[in-house]
């Protein structure tokens, strides 16, 4: 198993949600995150004033897929995240050592 985490534009997040729906990932987490790579953030005008906003809002995607979705989740976030301009985002790829549902007590695969 693997964990996928993308961090992307807070206003492509439907697009990449509906991507991994139709490769068959059956369960996301969405946390609202903010952060800055090469972007660096940049400037903006309120009222008059000029201000820095060093961290950009992000939404940060996981997913825990098994071994056979890892390279379909990749290329549906790349190709539903991607804008072509700077600050499209990253995506981490991860072992995981164990899954357990809670609820039935289930491991490995028939957990996700």
């Amino acid at each position: 198993m693997k964990k996928i985490t993308a961090i992307i534009k807070p206003f492509l997040l439907e697009e990449v949600r509906d991507a991994l729906g139709e490769i068959g990932v059956r369960g996301i987490t969405v946390t609202e995150v903010k952060g800055f790579g090469r972007q660096k953030g940049h400037t903006e005008l309120y009222r008059g004033a000029e201000y820095v906003i060093d961290f950009l809002p992000k939404v940060q995607i996981d997913a825990v897929v098994t071994e056979e979705l890892v390279d379909s989740v990749v290329d549906a976030i790349k190709a539903s995240a991607s804008t072509g301009k700077i600050g499209d985002g990253k995506i981490f790829v991860t072992d995981i050592e164990q899954t357990i549902r809670i609820r039935t007590g289930e491991t490995g695969d028939a957990a996700l």
